[in-house]
Order: structure tokens, then C-alpha cells, then sequence
């Protein structure tokens, strides 16, 4: 089935964050594939670049035994491409790609890296996460833009007027979690986000509201995944006495804790350590891990098959 870029998310507002963490582009082009294993996919795929004129870059390809698919990316450089990129339906690609896609049963997308995507995040209290992207966003290693940040609390206004990003507050109860979605939408719709990004917001988004948005949406969860899920994993590892506390990031899905995992990492902790200890030392995993993630999906590193993922 052929693909181009997912859509960004619709409305249309240019402002805030647009300018930030700019930084020298590379002009190359990516393409994602996942099929069914076979014989001669790779060398169709190099002949097709060659013969349209892109040089291939970087290759990097995986074979799951287990399911019997392929997957690959491929990035190259269209300079001297044949091919019209510049449709965002890419259906001149499309056209001359689609007989190498259906003889093979291809998913595949096509992704420019000079698409600076646009990524809104959502936070509630803790800035950690907050901090380390935005920090990581003005020096330029996150190539993207930041539109807006909403949070359910006032308290890190004072870090987005610092970063020059604006800064929503949509006050979350159990009684009013409906219109606070609804509020939320309408700042989706308004500033068209290509994904979003959940730096330590405590709130439990719909099922709706998920679904609308599937592999959009990353989430760092204070705990190695899938042990310890929840709203306090840090107390769950302290009554257990483990030896290691990591972080996880992942896509949302419906059902909490358990979406496809993008990255993870742990840090060693002893009998010594007391639950804030854990705490603390989780902080420092969580802000570097979503980063990561972050950065892959930007990158577009990031395949999924099933609930799993192979980042390239």
C-alpha cells in the first residue's frame, strides 16, 4: 500500500517556537518500508534510486523471523533525482514506485528531512522533561518546531516565556475532563501539529482523543516498561528491591503504559536508596530517554510492526 508523509494534524497557525533550534538542514530523502521477507527487495530498491538518480546515503535493514517481515530505510540524496518531491502528495514518486511496492506487498512512506515537523507539548507540574527539550530544541539538535505547550497548571509559564513559546493552561478535574479535551482539540486544530509529545503530563487521555492521533503521540513513562505501570512505579520498584530503575518512551495507545516502546535506559540503584533517591535518579533517565525518542521520531528512525518497533 503505498504512503506518503502523514498528514499534519488540521488547522493552520504559524506562530511560536517556528524560529527556534534552527539549524543546517540536510536535504536527503528517507524512505520506510516494511513487507513480507523476500528474495530481491533490497536490490530493487538500490536499482530504483540508482536508476532515477539518488545516492544512497545510509541503508539499514532488518529481517523479523518471528513474523516474517522485512523492514528498511533507506535515505538518500535527491539532487540529481529524476522524481518530482516537491507534491506533498508525492504522486509522481508514487507513480513510478508503486510497481516495486506491489510486486513486494510494500507499506512504505516517503519523508524529506528538510519537513521541519511541528511538535506540541503537553506538561503538568515537573519541568524536567519540559527543560531538557526545549533546551535541546534552541541548541538545534531537535529539528523541529514548537508551536505551543498546554499544560493542565500554571507553574512552568515562566520557563515557555523564557524559551518565547507560548503557553496554554487547560485546568484538568475529574469533573470536566470532557470540555478540558474538547479545549485541547480546538488548540490542536488551531496550530497543526505534526505530532505531540507528553513531557510528564498527568492526565489520562481519552480513548477518542488517542485514537484520532495513533503513532503520534509520545509519552514518557517513569518506569522500565512493562513492569511497574502506573501513576507511582518509582514506590512499586522500592517495595520490590530492584537493582535497576530505567524510563521508557513510547507511543500512546488505548490502553495505558503499553504503547509500542521507542526507547529505553536504566541507572543502578542499591538497598541504600530511599524512594526519593529513586526519584532523582529516575529524573535524569526520563528527560534524556524522551529526548531520544524525540529525536528519532523526527529523524524518522522509527518503524512499527505490531506493538513493537525497530529504530534505525
Amino acid at each position: 500500500m503505498e504512503r506518503a508523509l502523514p498528514p499534519a494534524l488540521p488547522g493552520g497557525n504559524n506562530q511560536g517556537g517556528q524560529q527556534r533550534g534552527t539549524q543546517s538542514m540536510k536535504n536527503s530523502a528517507i524512505l520506510l518500508i516494511s513487507c513480507p521477507d523476500a528474495k530481491g527487495e533490497v536490490a530493487s530498491i538500490a536499482d530504483f534510486v540508482y536508476r532515477h538518480g539518488g545516492n544512497i546515503l545510509h541503508a539499514d535493514e532488518h529481517a523479523d523471523e518471528e513474523s516474517g517481515l522485512f523492514l528498511m530505510r533507506v535515505e538518500f540524496d535527491p539532487k540529481d533525482f529524476d522524481i518530482d518531491l516537491t507534491h506533498k502528495d508525492l504522486a509522481d514518486f508514487s507513480k513510478h514506485f508503486s510497481p516495486i511496492a506491489e510486486k513486494f506487498q510494500m507499506n512504505w512512506r516517503l519523508a524529506l528531512s528538510s519537513h521541519r515537523q511541528r511538535m506540541i507539548i503537553f506538561v503538568s507540574k515537573y519541568d524536567h522533561c519540559l527543560v531538557d527539550l526545549l533546551y535541546r530544541h534552541q541548541s538545534g539538535e531537535l529539528a523541529c518546531d514548537i508551536p505551543l505547550i498546554i499544560s493542565n497548571h500554571p507553574d512552568n509559564q515562566t520557563i515557555a516565556d523564557f524559551y518565547k513559546i507560548p503557553y496554554v493552561v487547560v485546568p484538568t478535574t475529574k469533573n470536566n475532563k470532557i470540555e478540558a479535551e474538547e479545549r485541547i482539540q480546538s488548540l490542536i486544530d488551531q496550530h497543526k501539529p505534526d505530532f505531540m509529545v507528553l513531557a510528564r503530563y498527568m492526565q489520562i487521555l481519552s480513548n477518542d482523543f488517542v485514537n484520532r492521533y495513533p503513532q503520534r503521540i509520545i509519552n514518557i513513562h517513569h518506569g522500565l516498561l512493562p513492569a511497574f505501570i502506573g501513576a507511582r512505579p518509582y514506590h512499586q520498584a522500592h517495595e520490590r528491591g530492584v537493582k535497576l530503575i530505567g524510563a521508557t518512551s513510547h507511543y500512546v495507545t488505548e490502553l495505558l503504559d503499553d504503547g509500542p516502546i521507542i526507547e529505553q535506559d536504566v541507572v543502578r540503584v542499591t538497598h541504600r536508596d530511599t524512594v526519593e533517591d529513586l526519584i532523582r535518579k529516575g529524573r535524569d533517565l526520563e528527560k534524556v530517554v524522551l529526548s531520544r525518542a524525540v529525536r528519532w521520531h523526527i529523524e524518522n528512525r522509527v518503524l512499527l510492526y505490531g506493538n513493537k518497533t525497530v529504530v534505525f
